[in-house]
């Protein structure tokens, strides 16, 4: 049996947080390597401990035997020096040469425990060698120094009650030094006393010592093997600490989380190398420093740093705080637990806990609150978002701060794109939309969008009419600027209604809705323009529901009806062909203008099966008529984006048996709007199915006379805006026509000139060239049994009306606000022309006097008094107004009734 040195008590299991190894600050200095991926780099791992770092652990030993001799043991030889010492002075002698001898002999080997101790660590690896070291340096000296103190009293006849003390103190100083290692205590005493027994020979001590050394080696077995039992229970406690360390390191270099520790005070006792990695640091800079420097305020709010703050303060626990780190180059964020720690007393010491980086999780959460509240094409505020801003003015508690003004933008034309060039270059143009749309509210609203081509301005407070109705232009005006999209150059428009709070409506329901019919009104008014909300809106949103289903019904049971007008040959004054032109006769309310209902047609989308019934029924009405006659049909822009219309067209002809020579299809410039390789080869589809092509209302549009190189058109016709007004002095729009059919003749082109009216007109088309003429001057448009009895009569055209045209004059009472040098007058109109007006309510107006009249809350114009008797004056406008097909003043229209640009005259 070999005993095991006695251990000193385990202490007591730390908590595996890593407070441990604060004192190695040579594991916090190490310089942190480049991170990969925006992640920080492992640290080093750090070398587990082996059996050769550790003496204790060496591989085929067993615990229990080690350090047989204790470091200490090397105290005993002053101390036996010192017993020499005071014998002598007690005794007044000196020691015999074989006591001095081995006394010394033993004050040597003890102080040579050191020597002893490398010997064991490093060269003796059995527990024999050691028991023999042992022996060799602990009962060695003892049993000499026992032998040489006998020896000395023996020969000096002295008294043994001085010399038993003396060995009773050394050993004593022995048990103590050796420090719990029983076998080495045992064999102290037992070695001391049987020195000195050897000299006192009595067979009584000699008993003594032999029970003595029963009992010691009983307690040193016992003893051993309790001290085995602990050295297992050690070495699994340290297996297990040091496997949880090793797996808390590991946690913390992979950058998955990290811990820290503060004191009392809040001061960093401990942080994982990690956080100084990430915010840039060296590691031990961070310890001592205050806990919340680790942190830096959010810019969006400051909730989580006063939370932190008062937990801290109040020393309670908290779990998943989430708090942004104190980076510079990037923006990071944690997520903290914490509790506080006490000591057994009770006191409280710091706090302890963990972290994890919170970053892609918040990022995630961002996107999805984005994603939720934006708009993901443009990056605007989206419907949710919107409606949630208009709500938190509507219900502010001031009643001051709920005024408000809401725009709703509707793009115009955006359709056409988008059904010709395809969804990425729709999504491409609402970009640049959105961005100019920002660019022109700035920072005085908030832009959004709400689906498809709809977009919202909110602008909060109170704001001047005069102020929105510039705003609105503005951004009418830069919405309608070209496009470049896929190298392509791309036109659309705006129209934008306008709603005001507190005046249209005090819930957000109200006032979108009172938005959305002004925008109704701007875009029936022609598009392109702005319009504020009126109450009289729902009635004409009422009647344009109602106009909607009745249409709808008169597609499906023949309602419509085909009028033709006379296309003539200017040279011989011969019908060549008609322009078919839409006409509805309702149930209740009769012949209603196209300029009413094409808009509907076109915003429902009924406008392509209306186009595909005007191609059968044309075609049908051709095959009677004579071979020399043609037929001229408008084509929507939608209608030639569809990839179908050739085969329609074929079939169309086909059966009413008509020479497709005989078809002409009207064509107007919109559809150049996405000049892309879709429009070419529909063009080329069209002229292989044999019908001729016309470029209608050319000028009035985006013209670009780039197209005209390959588009294979065989007309180009002359929109009356520039035929009316041509015979004026000092007109330019006769240069325009001369210019045109110019360019005509050059391309081997026909030109028609369309609304001439008077003889005027006529002299000064047939002058300029223009090769065909249409209008009034011949003949209104005639119905389909009209127009064949015409052609039964011949195809002569005889020329019918007057010499030079007049403004019309139109009796009113409409009440009015002219401006002149920033005062305002108010004034009424009896009657009023295109090219003036007569005004009263004002006297005495001196002749020359310059007004702005604001004749609509859209239209502002500018006129010059021309005489004056008494309340009453004429005044002449600036620039003629704007009329429509039936000869009204489009500005003084009714709202539903304005003309659309582009399409008024064609479906006339």
């Amino acid at each position: 049996m070999v005993a095991t040195p006695a251990r000193q008590p385990a202490a007591a299991p730390r908590t595996p947080v890593v407070r441990d190894r604060a004192a190695a600050p040579g594991e916090l200095a190490e310089k942190p390597r480049e991170s990969v991926a925006g992640q920080p780099a492992k640290s080093p791992p750090r070398p587990a401990r082996t059996a050769r770092s550790d003496p204790r652990k060496r591989s085929g030993r067993n615990d229990g035997l080690r350090d047989l001799i204790e470091p200490n043991w090397v105290l005993l030889a002053p101390a036996m020096a010192g017993a020499l010492v005071l014998t002598g002075i007690a005794t007044l002698s000196i020691p015999p040469l074989l006591s001095a001898v081995l006394a010394l002999l033993a004050i040597a080997i003890t102080a040579a425990t050191r020597v002893a101790l490398r010997l064991e660590r490093s060269r003796l690896d059995t527990a024999r060698q050691r028991w023999l070291l042992m022996l060799a340096v602990v009962g060695a000296p003892m049993a000499l120094f026992g032998f040489a103190m006998g020896s000395w009293t023996t020969r000096i006849a002295g008294q043994w009650d001085g010399t038993l003390g003396i060995l009773v103190i050394i050993g004593t100083l022995a048990a103590l030094i050796l420090n719990r290692r029983v076998t080495s205590i045992i064999t102290a005493q037992v070695s001391l006393w049987t020195g000195t027994a050897i000299v006192f020979g009595a067979s009584g001590t000699y008993f003594s010592l032999a029970v003595g050394a029963l009992v010691g080696i009983y307690t040193a077995y016992r003893q051993a093997r309790a001290d085995a039992a602990a050295a297992r229970i050690e070495r699994e406690r340290e297996r297990v600490q040091q496997r949880a360390e090793q797996i808390l390191s590991d946690f913390e270099e992979t950058g998955q989380g990290w811990f820290w520790e503060t004191d009392r005070r809040g001061a960093l006792t401990y942080v994982s190398p990690i956080v100084a990695q990430v915010l840039g640091k060296q590691p031990g800079s961070l310890l001592g420093r205050p806990f919340s420097t680790l942190f830096t305020a959010d810019p969006q709010g400051q909730e989580s740093e006063r939370t932190l703050a008062f937990h801290l303060t109040a020393r309670s626990a908290f779990s998943e705080l989430g708090l942004r780190a104190a980076t510079h180059d990037e923006e990071r964020w944690w997520s903290l637990n914490g509790r506080p720690v006490y000591d057994s007393y009770g006191n409280f010491v710091g706090f302890r806990g963990s972290g994890h980086d919170l970053t892609e999780k918040r990022r995630s959460q961002e996107h999805a609150s984005r994603l939720a509240h934006y708009d993901s094409l443009t990056g605007l505020a989206n419907r949710l978002q919107m409606a949630q801003t208009l709500e938190k003015i509507l219900t502010a508690p001031n009643r001051e701060h709920r005024a408000c003004a809401v725009f709703l933008l509707d793009l115009d034309r955006f359709k056409q794109v988008n059904d010709t060039m395809g969804h990425p270059a729709g999504d491409a143009l609402l970009k640049q939309v959105a961005s100019r749309l920002e660019r022109a509210v700035g920072e005085t609203g908030r832009v959004g969008r709400l689906g498809g081509d709809e977009f919202q301005v909110i602008l909060a407070g109170h704001h001047r009419r005069e102020d929105l109705a510039a705003l609105a232009k503005r951004i009418i005006h830069d919405l309608s600027e070209p496009y470049s999209i896929e190298g392509h150059r791309v036109v659309i428009g705006a129209s934008v209604g306008i709603a005001l709070s507190p005046d249209d409506g005090v819930t957000s329901e109200a006032l979108i809705r009172n938005a959305d019919l002004a925008l109704y009104a701007a875009k029936d008014g022609g598009r392109g323009r702005h319009h504020f909300y009126a109450a009289d809106l729902h009635s004409d949103a009422e009647e344009r529901r109602l106009l909607e289903q009745d249409l709808r019904d008169a597609l499906t049971h023949g309602g419509l009806e085909l009028h033709y007008q006379p296309v003539v040959h200017t040279a011989t004054e011969r019908i060549t062909g008609f322009e078919a032109l839409l006409r509805w006769q309702h149930p209740t309310r009769g012949w209603m203008s196209p300029a009413k209902f094409i808009p509907v047609a076109e915003d429902t989308g009924l406008i392509a099966q209306i186009g595909e019934w005007a191609l059968r029924t044309a075609c049908h009405d051709l095959a009677s008529w004579p071979d020399s006659v043609r037929v001229a049909v408008n084509v929507s822009p939608l209608q030639f984006a569809n990839p179908a219309l050739p085969a329609i067209i074929t079939n169309a002809l086909a059966a009413a048996q008509v020479d497709p020579a005989r078809l002409e299809l009207e064509i107007t410039e919109s559809v150049f709007l996405n000049d892309d390789a879709t429009t070419d080869a529909m063009f080329k589809a069209l002229k292989r199915v044999g019908v001729r092509l016309a470029l209608d209302d050319f000028g009035t549009g985006y013209s670009s006379l780039g197209y005209l190189k390959n588009a294979p058109f065989d007309k180009i016709k002359i929109d009356q805006s520039f035929v009316r007004g041509a015979t004026i002095a000092g007109s330019r729009n006769g240069a325009i026509i001369a210019s045109i059919v110019s360019l005509a003749e050059a391309l081997g082109m026909e030109t028609t000139a369309e609304g001439v009216e008077t003889l005027d007109e006529l002299d000064l088309v047939r002058m300029l060239g223009c090769s065909h003429v249409q209008g009034y001057i011949y003949e209104q448009p005639l119905s389909v049994a009209v127009a064949t009895q015409r052609l039964m009569t011949g195809l002569t055209a005889i020329a019918r009306g007057p010499r030079a045209a007049r403004a019309a004059r139109h009796t009113m009472l409409r009440k009015i606000v002219l401006d002149h040098g920033g005062q305002q007058y108010h004034g009424t109109i009896r009657n009023i022309s295109t090219t003036g007006a007569l005004v009263e309510g004002l006297w005495n107006v001196p002749p020359g006097t310059i007004f702005r009249i604001m004749l609509t809350d859209t239209q502002v114009v500018t006129a010059t008094a021309r005489w004056c008797n008494e309340d009453r004056m004429g005044i002449e406008f600036s620039a003629p107004l704007e009329v429509d097909e039936s000869g009204r003043i489009a500005a003084l229209a009714p709202p539903s009734e304005r003309p659309r640009q582009g399409t008024l005259r064609r479906r006339a």
